[in-house]
């Protein structure tokens, strides 16, 4: 999929779009999320996953987001990254719309994301609060 905004913006879901030393530079150097994140663990989530990449009109990249899904009834929208020099030009929000618009004829039941302070980028998107986040539960080997 391939689509271009009218500021010359484009997006595109082929995996072979996404510049893979400049995301891993940006994701363990400046994502919370993410740092030091190591080369390898960032190239296999990108070969596991559906991925998003946004070039600007000179053909950079400017964005990068994942996602990591049965295509039938779950998805995690993560690692959603806009470069410093891009933002406040609504390119997050956009991201977030592109994923649900292509996960949506899979009538995925739950498309979970999570932020430290996103929220309102994600709430254009039609994203809101986990309604009941005492449900919720972690297993996370490294602590």
């Amino acid at each position: 999929m391939i689509t271009t905004r009218e500021d010359g913006y484009e997006l595109s879901t082929d995996p072979n779009r996404v510049d893979v030393d400049l995301v891993h530079r940006w994701l363990s150097t400046d994502a919370y999320w993410a740092l030091d994140r190591s080369r390898e663990t960032f190239e296999e989530s990108v070969r596991g996953s559906l991925n998003f990449a946004v070039h600007d009109s000179a053909g950079q990249q400017a964005a990068y987001a994942r996602v990591v899904t049965d295509r039938a009834t779950f998805a995690w929208l993560c690692d959603v990254y806009v470069a410093p020099a891009h933002r406040g030009r609504g390119l997050g929000t956009w991201l977030a719309g592109a994923v649900r618009d292509h996960l949506a004829p899979y009538r995925i039941q739950r498309i979970l994301l999570s932020t430290r302070d996103a929220h309102a980028i994600y709430a254009k998107a039609g994203f809101r609060p986990f309604p009941n986040p005492e449900n919720l539960m972690i297993l996370s080997p490294a602590q």
